[in-house]
């Protein structure tokens, strides 16, 4: 049995996790996080009956007895989270955006030190893991790549997180040429790397990204797109969990995790 504690369980995705941990015949959820709801228990911040799971205001006061630590909460509080968790021995699952290459870097000799692992993953869709596998896969063969990076007016990070990633890992890829190396400074987004991301931020979008590899007459494009739900990111998550114990270092990515397995 893993025990699992879930920071930002009351949100958008955290609260759907939580759900799916509760549910899950092999895990347990010991405990929860969230600010506007700590001293409760989570069913009743739920709005429904008492769960027996306590909520916490700070990631290190639900620390122990957990596990794992999976944190859906915002770019501002994640790094810290991270650190809190290998500290206390913690494994971690890193469902929010907004850590650096460097984060990640830091993150990897901590967690190495500690004997513990970390799965990061901008998108822990299936079908985004995919997409993304997919885009590393030509990349060594296809060297002219962008990033087009959609959601809605709402979105305050630009790159997503899900940019941001398959943005830096294209770039530790083998490759060519490096177009574009001093970016387009006018475009909203980022030059990550050797990869030009655009954020298209416009209503009617959720989430969708895109890598667009291009040729001389030629030109290939893969994109995912996501629903309305947090759904997607569910399954993804629980595979993170489910693989922490015995790994130690950072992981980054779904598809790694996904391609190990069906290896």
């Amino acid at each position: 049995m893993i025990r699992v504690c879930v920071a930002g369980a009351t949100g958008w995705t955290g609260s759907a996790v939580a759900r799916a941990v509760l549910d899950a015949p092999d895990l347990a959820l010991v405990s929860a996080v969230s600010r506007t709801h700590a001293g409760a228990d989570l069913g009743a911040a739920w709005g429904g009956e008492p769960l027996g799971v306590p909520v916490a205001g700070t990631v290190g006061e639900a620390l122990p007895g957990a596990d794992v630590l999976v944190d859906y909460t915002s770019h501002e509080a994640v790094g810290a989270h991270v650190t809190a968790a290998l500290d206390a021995g913690v494994a971690v699952v890193v469902g929010s955006s907004g850590l650096s290459a460097a984060d990640y870097a830091a993150i990897d000799a901590t967690a190495t030190a500690r004997g513990l692992g970390v799965v990061a993953a901008g998108n822990f869709s299936i079908t985004a893991a995919m997409a993304q596998a997919a885009a590393l896969l030509v990349a060594p063969h296809l060297p002219y790549a962008e990033v087009v990076d959609y959601a809605s007016e709402a979105k305050r990070d630009a790159p997503s997180g899900t940019a941001r990633e398959l943005a830096e890992r294209l770039s530790a890829t083998e490759r060519a040429v490096t177009p574009h190396a001093d970016g387009h400074p006018e475009a909203r987004g980022a030059t990550i790397g050797r990869v030009q991301v655009h954020s298209l931020r416009v209503p009617s979008f959720v989430v969708s990204t895109e890598v667009v590899f291009g040729l001389p007459d030629e030109r290939l494009t893969i994109r995912h797109d996501a629903g309305s739900s947090p759904a997607p990111y569910v399954a993804g998550t629980l595979v993170a969990v489910r693989a922490l114990p015995g790994r130690v270092g950072l992981t980054r990515g779904l598809d790694t995790l996904l391609l190990e397995a069906a290896g």
